[in-house]
């Protein structure tokens, strides 16, 4: 019933805002499979608005954040910052459009554009994003011999994101074990495994020792992926012209002047 009640909320959020929602997804522990049993629902989306809407002197706020409490985290982007943002290939754009758990989606529109979306990505974009996101968690959930579990794979998610760039050379996978059972060294796998386990039975703020074997991983992987980052050339796709013919398919998809 969870689902029914997102997908209530997403069209009233849709009559009271007057936009189209294009995709609306989830987006954290339970995208990565393995949420806690009191995870919250970690709902985003891309919305469109009418034309005359853009058309206006006055600035429309690019963010609906429409829920926040212990059950629901919903919140969504403008296509227009969405298109902005994806000129600078931020890795976010990626990951909600490659999504394992989509609860609402104009899929012609989507399937439309999600390859021009996916020409954007840039290999040495997304490898510092997530180089930078795993050295912020872990300078800020990891300074006593205790820690919060999960915080673990907020920092060894982004560092599995890093891998999968380097070999892959595309968007990494939203689904943890994906990553793990692709990029990761196979020694570490059955630790990370067992966190994994731990992680789904316990709940969101379950506290417990530091673990040497992942604080090693870390720490060599980190090492590993900067001196790999540095050598790198840039490779972003800096096309507005792209970016504009994509805003004005789906602000004419919004008026229902496309199929």
């Amino acid at each position: 019933m969870t689902e029914d009640e997102i997908l209530r909320k997403l069209y009233e959020l849709q009559e009271k805002e007057d936009v189209m929602v294009l995709h609306a997804v989830e987006s954290g522990s339970r995208a990565w499979g393995f949420a806690s049993p009191d995870s919250d629902y970690d709902v985003r989306f891309i919305y469109i608005r009418k034309t005359s809407d853009y058309l206006r002197l006055e600035k429309t706020r690019d963010v609906i954040e429409w829920e926040l409490n212990d059950v629901y985290d919903i919140n969504g982007w403008d296509a227009q910052k969405m298109l902005r943002l994806l000129y600078k290939s931020n890795p976010t754009v990626f990951e909600w459009f490659h999504s394992p758990i989509v609860y609402m989606s104009e899929k012609s529109a989507v399937e439309k554009i999600l390859p021009e979306i996916d020409s954007f990505f840039s290999c040495k974009a997304g490898i510092y994003h997530y180089l930078s996101t795993a050295k912020v968690n872990h300078r800020a959930y990891f300074k006593g011999e205790e820690v919060k579990l999960k915080k673990y794979f907020y920092v060894i998610r982004p560092l599995l994101a890093c891998r999968w760039i380097i070999e892959k050379g595309t968007p990494p996978p939203m689904l943890f074990s994906e990553l793990l059972n692709t990029v990761a060294e196979r020694e570490i796998v059955p630790v990370i495994e067992e966190l994994v386990r731990i992680k789904v039975e316990t709940p969101e703020k379950a506290y417990g020792n530091r673990i040497p074997e992942l604080d090693r991983y870390i720490e060599k992987n980190r090492e590993y992926v900067k001196k790999y980052l540095d050598g790198m050339p840039d490779d972003r796709n800096y096309s507005w012209k792209k970016l504009n013919d994509i805003f004005m398919y789906l602000v004419n998809y919004r008026q229902g002047n496309l199929k």
